[in-house]
């Protein structure tokens, strides 16, 4: 627990954009994914590999974890984005719509072989049916793999379902995905919110993800990242029962049955408290 790093707000920037690059370096995201994929156009796609990698370079962004999407395998741009990546050296590389874990040790080779250095992590984005039914093979495939992204606006097209409040059409493949990710020890973020003029809908959707268990979430516009920040943050009573379900359990262990607040304290609620106390020292690091 003592090197948990939060990941509350990820935000996306397209590489292609310089004011957007600028303006991630005063936001107060957990992440950075300066992306090469969707939101930067096919004629635009090398500028943007080179902004990218000078940005991860540049150490202007502070503590903030920094992540590259490279385009999907088999894509023109693929290879040369890994091999761009690998040189920068950023947290993580995440690539789009991984399916397979013969896909991971592919691209766990292609880092390797273009020098990337041993703390630059892989995360799969896990968006198609295929890729959430192989989860867990793709999850324990390296341990370069520490991460899924949820990519919930392509599954939702894969699906041929729709986007609706609670999440209904897609709830069973953020399901897979988070059973592999916890049974791997990865951490696992949730998708993005569509609708950034819909404040009240995103704070539910963050919501839904932290109950179900995510470790934050992606977003596409700055605006998001107070309210994700805040939502996967715990909350001052969670830490108030946290240090008060602890503190019950050591003076009480030797007794046989431990209560605290009238409820029962096995030691799984005490993994859990410490946890959430984890992720409020880490938090409380990060705006020291």
């Amino acid at each position: 627990m003592s090197e948990f790093k939060p990941l509350r707000s990820v935000l996306y920037m397209p590489s292609s954009n310089e004011r957007a690059l600028e303006k991630a370096k005063t936001l107060p995201a957990d992440a950075i994914i300066f992306d090469l994929e969707d939101a930067v156009a096919p004629d635009a796609k090398p500028e943007a590999r080179n902004a990218a990698a000078a940005a991860v370079r540049s150490g202007e962004y502070g503590e903030r974890h920094l992540i590259i999407r490279v385009n999907g395998i088999g894509t023109e741009w693929h290879a040369d984005d890994i091999r761009a990546a690998a040189e920068a050296g950023p947290d993580v590389v995440l690539v789009p719509k991984v399916n397979s874990a013969e896909e991971v040790l592919e691209l766990v080779d292609a880092l390797a072989a273009a020098g990337a250095p041993e703390r630059t992590k892989l995360w799969a984005m896990v968006e198609t049916p295929i890729g959430m039914l192989n989860a867990l093979s793709i999850a324990t495939a390296s341990e370069r793999l520490t991460g899924f992204v949820m990519g919930t606006n392509d599954l939702v097209k894969e699906l041929y379902a729709e986007h609706v409040p609670g999440r209904a059409p897609v709830i069973t493949g953020l399901g897979l995905a988070l059973l592999a990710a916890r049974a791997a020890g990865i951490v696992i973020i949730d998708g993005v919110y569509n609708d950034v003029k819909n404040t009240d809908g995103f704070l539910a959707e963050v919501e839904q993800g932290r109950q179900m268990g995510f470790d934050g979430k992606t977003l596409i516009h700055p605006g998001q990242v107070e309210g994700a920040n805040t939502g996967f943050a715990p909350s001052e009573q969670a830490v108030e029962d946290a240090r008060g379900l602890i503190q019950a359990w050591e003076d009480n262990k030797g007794a046989g049955v431990v209560t605290y607040n009238g409820k029962m304290v096995e030691s799984l609620h005490v993994e859990s408290a410490e946890r959430t106390l984890a992720i409020h020292e880490a938090i409380r690091a990060l705006q020291a």
